[in-house]
């Protein structure tokens, strides 16, 4: 199995914080949101390449990040590439979905992948995901049941039947027809990577990942992974400085 981390973006939102140094690489507690996302990643035993993309403001900072990873021998069983998508600033960025496809082509990448965004953090065990998607043996996203009305409007939201299979997945609805967001987190079967190209190809929307499963759920089956515990969604400079503090004190 492979990994993509999506690590391209320049997080205006979180100037002048992230104006220099790219979100992935801010801290939470002692590690970076890297750290910990690639930590989590590296569990899954299946996992034997990892690939960040990043973009060409922020590729050095990344590549002094791998260098400490190598020197320290972090991560033995995982090999890690670092790569720019050759973007240079917010208005010319290709997009989390043209950013796949992107490390598909340079990678030539023909397995099983799990996607995930760069400034997501999570507190349980990616084992159990995969433990999930072995079991189905289809394409697996995760998501998690919120109360908050301003949160679902501004996420992407997912239905799913008893047996777990993705009905629906609307990006930002005025009405959401369920509680469950998904964040960008997705373990793709092999077979369906080829699409991330032919829904590119049609001229869709190339941002947000959640278009594209949306417009995958009508072509191949996709499971809900339903997370019990929190999960962080680094977005905002108050957002960050309130999970700043959560890492802190718990350590």
């Amino acid at each position: 199995m492979k990994a993509i981390i999506l690590a391209a973006g320049y997080a205006t939102r979180m100037y002048p914080l992230t104006k220099e140094t790219p979100k992935p690489l801010l801290t939470l507690g002692n590690r970076t949101i890297l750290d910990h996302i690639v930590n989590d990643i590296a569990v899954i035993d299946d996992v034997n390449e990892l690939y960040i993309v990043s973009n060409e403001k922020f590729i050095g900072h990344f590549q002094n990040w791998h260098q400490t990873v190598k020197k320290d021998s972090l991560y033995p069983n995982v090999s890690i590439f670092i790569i720019s998508d050759g973007t240079t600033d917010n208005e010319n960025r290709l997009g989390a979905i043209a950013d796949i496809q992107f490390a598909i082509e340079r990678f030539q990448i023909d397995d099983d992948t799990l996607v995930i965004a760069g400034d997501n953090v999570f507190t349980f065990s990616f084992l159990d995901i995969f433990s999930f998607f072995k079991k189905k043996d289809a394409g697996v996203i995760a998501v998690k049941s919120f109360d908050s009305m301003k949160k679902l409007q501004r996420s992407g939201i997912v239905e799913f039947d008893q047996q777990k299979r993705i009905i629906g997945f609307e990006e930002k609805p005025e009405e959401p027809r369920s509680t469950f967001v998904a964040p960008a987190f997705y373990i793709l079967k092999r077979e369906s990577l080829p699409l991330i190209k032919a829904y590119l190809d049609e001229e869709n929307k190339s941002d947000a990942p959640g278009y594209f499963i949306s417009w995958l759920i009508q072509r191949r089956p996709l499971y809900a992974f339903e997370i019990q515990n929190p999960y962080y969604d680094i977005g905002t400079l108050e957002a960050y400085q309130t999970i700043q503090k959560v890492f802190t004190q718990s350590g």
